[in-house]
C-alpha cells in the first residue's frame, strides 16, 4: 500500500507533468503544428525569425520562472507551488487561445511560460523528495513520460483539426491545453507535503504521517519510517547550521563540493537541450518536409508518429532507470543520437538539392530519391527513441537528487533555469539555421551530443540507489558525514 501510494502521489504530481507536457510538452506540440496551419498563417503572418520569437517567447518566461520557484518553493513549500504554477497557467492560456494581435499572443505565451519554468523545478524537487532511493528515479521518470504523452496528444490534436475550415482550426488546440491545468489544481488538494520540506518548517509530526502513508500503510512506529526521518531530521539540523543565505553561496567551495554540484546540474540541463530535441520537436513540420514529404498533412502526420515514438520510447527508461544507472544510460544515449544527427546531415548534404518556397518563405532541402527521404525519417526516429530513454528523463533526475536540503530550491531553479536559457536560445535560432544552413544544422547537433557523451564519461559520479542525504558521501563531504554518525551515536545512546 506505501509503495502504491508513492506512485500515485507521484502520478498525480505527474499530471503537473502531463500538464507541464500541456504548458510544455504539449507546446512544444502544438505549437510545430500551429506554426503551418494556413489560418493561423492569414492571421499572424512570419517568417523565420518571427516563427522562432513566437516560441521563444514562452522559454523567455520559463526562465523567470524557474528562477522564481526557488525561493516560492522553500517559502510555501513544493505542494502549494505546483497549485499556483497551474492558476497562472490557465491566465496564459486564455491570453494564447484568444489572441488576435501579436502582442496578446506574446504576452499570454510568456505568462504561461513563467508557469512552464516553475512547474519543470519544483515537479522533479517533489517528486525525488517522496520517494524512496529505491525507486527515485523511476519515479522521476514518469515526469519525462507524462511530458512525452503530451507531446504525442499535441501532434494529433493538430492533425485532427488541419481539417477544419475555419480559425478553430489552430485555436481549439491552444483552448484544449487549459484541461489539465484546471485538473492539476483540483489534484494538488489530493497531494501531501513534501516530508523534508515539513521537518525544515518544525512540522514534524505532519511529516511523519506523510512518510507513514509513503512508506508503511500508515504505520507511523514502523522501522523504515522511524529511520527515514531520523536520517532527514539530523541532515536538516545541520544544514541549518551552514543554510544558504542567499545564491552567491552556492558558488562557494567547501567541503560539500557545492559548486561542483552546481555545475554538474547546470551543464547537464543545457546539454539537455544541446542535443537538439527540441529543434526536432519545435519544428517536426519543416523537418519532415526537408525529409520529403511535400503536403502539410503528411507531416503533420509524420509528426503525429514521432510523437508516439518519444511516448513509447520513455517508457524502458521508467521500468530500468534505478537497475542500468544514470551514466550508461546518458552516454548511450548521446552516442546514438549524435550518430542519427550525422547521418541526417550527411544525407541531407550528400542527396539534397537547395530551394526557396516563396508561400512559406523559407528554405528547403529537395531530396533526390526515396531511400534518402525514408532514411532520414527513420534516423530522426531513431534520434527521438534514443533521447526518449536517456536524456530525457536522466537529465531532469539527476539534478533533482544532488544537492542537499538547505541549498535544493535555489540550486534547481539555477540549473532548470539554465535549461530554459538554452530553450530559449534554440527555439531563436533552429529556424534561421535551417533557413540558412539546413543540413548542417544537423551536424551541430550531432558533435554536441558526442562530446556530452564523453562528459558525463569524465564528470560525472554514479548516484544511483543513493538516498538524498548520502549525495554528501559521493561528493566528498566527511565532515558532515562525521556529524551525522555523532549525532546517530547520541541519539541511540538516549
Amino acid at each position: 500500500m506505501g509503495s502504491v501510494y508513492v506512485y500515485v502521489c507521484g502520478g498525480l504530481s505527474a499530471i503537473g507533468n502531463v500538464f507541464w507536457g500541456v504548458l510544455f510538452g504539449y507546446d512544444i506540440g502544438v505549437i510545430s503544428g500551429i506554426l503551418t496551419m494556413p489560418y493561423f498563417r492569414k492571421e499572424f503572418p512570419s517568417g523565420p525569425a518571427k516563427e522562432g520569437s513566437i516560441v521563444a517567447s514562452l522559454l523567455a518566461g520559463c526562465f523567470f520562472g524557474a528562477l522564481a520557484a526557488g525561493y516560492l518553493s522553500d517559502r510555501i513549500g513544493r505542494k502549494y507551488s505546483v497549485l499556483v504554477g497551474s492558476v497562472v497557467f490557465v491566465v496564459g492560456g486564455i491570453l494564447q487561445a484568444s489572441s488576435t494581435t501579436f502582442a496578446q499572443m506574446y504576452t499570454g505565451r510568456v505568462i504561461a511560460g513563467l508557469a512552464v519554468g516553475e512547474l519543470s523545478m519544483i515537479v522533479p524537487l517533489y517528486q525525488s523528495e517522496i520517494s524512496p532511493k529505491e525507486i527515485r528515479g523511476r519515479l522521476v521518470s514518469l515526469q519525462q513520460w507524462s511530458i512525452t504523452i503530451g507531446i504525442a496528444i499535441s501532434f494529433w490534436i493538430d492533425y485532427a483539426t488541419l481539417q477544419i475550415d475555419s480559425p478553430q482550426q489552430w485555436r481549439i488546440p491552444l483552448w484544449i491545453q487549459i484541461v489539465p491545468a484546471i485538473i492539476l489544481v483540483i489534484g494538488t488538494f489530493f497531494l501531501p507535503f513534501s516530508p523534508r520540506w515539513l521537518v525544515d518548517h518544525d512540522r514534524d509530526e505532519e511529516a511523519i504521517t506523510v512518510l507513514a502513508n509513503l512508506r508503511s500503510k500508515g504505520d507511523r512506529n514502523a522501522t523504515v519510517v522511524q529511520e527515514e526521518y531520523r536520517e532527514i531530521k539530523e541532515n536538516v539540523t545541520f544544514e541549518r547550521e551552514i543554510a544558504a543565505k542567499s545564491y552567491w553561496e552556492l558558488l562557494k567551495v567547501g567541503p560539500e563540493n557545492i559548486r561542483r554540484r552546481v555545475l554538474l546540474g547546470v551543464f547537464i540541463q543545457a546539454f539537455q537541450q544541446l542535443t537538439g530535441i527540441n529543434a526536432i520537436m519545435y519544428y517536426a513540420p519543416q523537418i519532415f518536409s526537408n525529409a520529403g514529404l511535400a503536403d502539410n498533412s503528411s507531416r503533420l502526420l509524420a509528426t503525429g508518429v514521432n510523437g508516439l515514438v518519444n511516448m513509447l520510447a520513455t517508457i524502458p527508461a521508467i521500468i530500468w532507470i534505478d537497475r542500468l544507472g544514470r551514466k550508461p544510460t546518458l552516454i548511450s544515449g548521446g552516442l546514438l543520437m549524435g550518430s542519427s544527427m550525422i547521418i541526417i546531415g550527411s544525407i541531407l548534404a550528400t542527396h539534397g538539392t537547395k530551394y526557396f518556397d516563396e508561400s512559406l518563405g523559407k528554405h528547403f532541402v529537395y531530396l533526390d530519391n526515396k531511400g534518402s527521404s525514408y532514411a532520414v525519417i527513420v534516423f530522426i526516429y531513431v534520434f527521438v527513441a534514443s533521447f526518449a530513454y536517456s536524456w530525457g528523463p536522466t537529465g531532469w533526475i539527476y539534478p533533482a537528487e544532488i544537492f542537499p536540503l538547505r541549498i535544493r530550491g535555489k540550486a534547481m531553479s539555477v540549473t532548470t533555469a539554465c535549461n530554459w536559457l538554452f530553450n530559449f536560445v534554440i527555439g531563436l535560432v533552429v529556424p534561421i539555421l535551417l533557413d540558412s544552413i539546413i543540413w548542417g544544422t544537423y551536424l551541430i547537433f550531432g558533435i554536441f551530443c558526442v562530446l556530452m557523451a564523453a562528459a558525463i564519461y569524465i564528470f560525472y559520479p554514479e548516484t544511483k540507489g543513493k538516498s538524498l542525504e548520502e549525495m554528501d558521501n559521493l561528493f566528498g563531504n566527511v565532515q558532515k558525514s562525521k556529524n551525522l554518525e555523532k549525532n546517530e551515536g547520541e541519539l541511540e545512546a538516549a
